[in-house]
């Protein structure tokens, strides 16, 4: 497996932008509800570095030759971290942000060539390619830069993550919706069908 350059140069932008709007959040902002139902801005940022951190421990992990779970403790200590981290004073939760993504980047632009060809537990326990941890970050970092609410929208989206996110979310519709209605809409026919929420 060669590195995934691609994979790491879109995670090191993607965190470029995000800390350029993050800079911005201050305590009022933080408080504020972001685009996530029941989620203030405080809760996406939170959720975004505790998830750094969670690539951090698999890609350490992977090198070790040790695999560890995406959260330890599982999704109920995931939540409690975020619920209990979202309320921190807007510098607090820049500053960890800030500092979890540098990790990050740190972390994989120096991993040898070896830890590519390995696997990591992904967020459900099964095993995956050690580059999909890459690229799940890329994309965690821009879907919920967009759920942040302040002015980052979908069409800003890099063209390559699109193209890497789009097969898969086609592919999982029909498991979404009524297939049948999903066909009419594709086939121009009917209105999109509605879409069970996203995992």
């Amino acid at each position: 497996m060669a590195v995934p350059t691609e994979l790491i140069d879109g995670v090191r932008a993607a965190h470029e932008r995000l800390h350029a709007r993050a800079r911005l959040i201050d305590d009022g902002v933080a408080r504020s509800p972001s685009r996530l139902p029941g989620w203030t801005v405080g809760h996406v940022v939170t959720h975004l570095a505790r998830n750094a951190d969670s690539v951090v421990r698999r890609l350490h992990g992977a090198a070790a030759g040790a695999p560890v779970p995406q959260y330890p403790g599982g999704v109920v200590s995931r939540n409690q971290e975020i619920e209990t981290g979202a309320g921190r004073p807007a510098v607090e939760l820049v500053a960890d942000l800030l500092d979890a993504d540098e990790a990050v980047d740190r972390l994989i632009a120096g991993l040898p060539a070896t830890v590519w060809e390995r696997s990591v537990p992904g967020a459900n326990g099964k095993d995956v390619p050690t580059d999909r941890v890459v690229y799940s970050r890329w994309r965690e970092v821009e879907v919920h830069h967009v759920d942040l609410g302040l002015g980052y929208e979908p069409f800003q989206w890099p063209p390559a993550l699109v193209e890497l996110m789009l097969p898969g979310l086609l592919a999982d519709l029909p498991e979404r919706t009524d297939p049948a209605a999903l066909a009419a809409w594709a086939l121009d026919r009917a209105p999109a069908p509605p879409l069970r929420a996203w995992d």
